[in-house]
């Protein structure tokens, strides 16, 4: 084939040319000619290559890590596409069981008088992550504090749960609004209040629990992934937020 410039391979692939030249300085996808002007130009070895490193991005692994996997003299690439397949049908179940638990919510919060139970509440992350998500949590919160948010939400009648979902929602657009400003700033510590308020209608949260919660929000990408689909700094800036919250509060 014939070798393709850096601009039709970011289109081709749907990324940036910008993060084509990242890689190049990192090492992770070198083009396979310089032109004297020093224009990059790429072969089919190198598209097959860059296709490996958005599989395994999806997957949520580091640059350092697919570097290392595809740098691997023992590397095997339909091996690995066999393995892509394996891993993206998986990821495919999970999500049609996601949108059928998110349409029986909505069904539930329609309803005069149907409430979510505990096994709507967790079903849907994948075939047994209810139960560990749950076990997660009692072991990073304890037991009793899992228990009464437990509790409070199941206590919760449609309307009451359909407006703290939505208070959480509007929250967050206002805090993308005020993404570059000071994380003490009163606009931003006003909508942190709220945040702390909301927080507590789930649970009885205390400072230093707020705290924890700020910084997970950021550190388990599960958290994070939330926060990044309304702006990829939100997270690190609620955390901010919530660290000059109680700070204030000591």
């Amino acid at each position: 084939m014939d070798k393709i410039s850096v601009n039709k391979l970011a289109k081709l692939a749907g990324v940036s040319v910008r993060t084509l030249h990242h890689y190049d300085q990192i090492g992770l996808l070198k083009p396979s000619v310089r032109s004297e002007t020093n224009y990059r130009y790429y072969s089919e070895a190198e598209l097959l290559r860059l296709q490996q490193i958005l599989f395994y991005k999806e997957l949520d692994l580091s640059l350092v890590q697919i570097a290392e996997i595809l740098d691997d003299p023992t590397f095997d690439i339909m091996q690995a596409l066999r393995s892509h397949k394996t891993e993206l049908q998986k990821r495919k179940d999970r999500t049609e069981q996601l949108l059928l638990t998110i349409d029986k919510t909505i069904i539930n919060l329609k309803s005069k008088t149907k409430k979510m139970d505990h096994e709507e509440m967790y079903k849907g992350f994948s075939k047994e992550q209810g139960k560990a998500y749950r076990k997660e949590a009692s072991e990073k919160w304890g037991e009793e504090i899992v228990a009464a948010s437990e509790k409070k939400i199941l206590e919760m009648d449609k309307a009451e749960w359909k407006a703290l979902l939505q208070k959480g929602e509007d929250i967050n657009v206002e805090l993308v609004k005020l993404i570059g400003q000071s994380p003490k700033d009163k606009k931003v510590q006003a909508l942190i209040k709220e945040h702390f308020e909301m927080t507590g209608k789930f649970f009885n949260v205390t400072i230093e629990i707020y705290r924890n919660l700020g910084t997970m929000y950021v550190e388990d990408l599960r958290f994070k992934a939330n926060y990044d689909k309304h702006h990829p700094k939100l997270a690190e800036f609620l955390r901010d937020g919530i660290y000059a919250f109680v700070e204030e509060k000591k």
